[in-house]
């Protein structure tokens, strides 16, 4: 892997198709490409994420699920190459259990928001539920494995839990969703 990317600009997708890992060539708007790219999304937000001053424990989750990501493109840019697995699965399912655990019972909605972090981690939540439409779309047409849409949607369930550790961590609590408030009517 030493020097794969010797030559960023190559102008070979000028034309709007693109290379995938087994040398086939799709358009740029296929719904292969589409899902490499919400999962590229995702991840991109994770590193903004990562900018911010997190517990240590959180920010090793999400280094590791940074690699994870780049795997599951990787698997997504090699039709019937499988990277990711029910042990990614079950280390996602693992933390979720170990965050949720020390969590407060949810009795209303929460509203994205609370600290900085907190709300990037919603932004990863929505983003990760992108990415998981458009696999689903993709598997609607071209085989896709079973555990990297589950894992997308675990990642979806994971952020949304560290949003709510996170905002306990900077000192806050969940912004909740207020079924009674003024309209604003006047």
């Amino acid at each position: 892997m030493g020097n794969r990317l010797s030559k960023i600009v190559t102008r070979t997708g000028d034309g709007g198709r693109t290379g995938l890992g087994n040398g086939a060539h799709v358009d740029k708007h296929s719904l292969r490409i589409v899902a490499i790219g919400e999962v590229d999304e995702t991840n991109s937000h994770i590193g903004v994420l990562l900018c911010e001053d997190l517990p240590t424990d959180v920010r090793d989750v999400l280094v590791a699920i940074q690699h994870d990501l780049f795997d599951l493109g990787g698997e997504l840019s090699t039709p019937r190459h499988t990277l990711l697995g029910d042990a990614h699965v079950i280390r996602l399912d693992g933390w979720l259990a170990h965050y949720n655990e020390a969590l407060p019972p949810l009795k209303e909605f929460i509203l994205p928001g609370g600290t900085r972090a907190a709300a990037l981690a919603h932004v990863v939540r929505t983003v990760a539920r992108r990415a998981e439409r458009a696999m689903v779309a993709l598997g609607a047409e071209e085989t896709v494995g079973p555990a990297p849409r589950q894992y997308i949607n675990r990642l979806s369930d994971l952020m949304f839990v560290l949003a709510r550790v996170l905002n306990r961590a900077g000192g806050g609590s969940d912004v909740l969703w207020q079924r009674e408030r003024d309209s604003g009517e006047a």
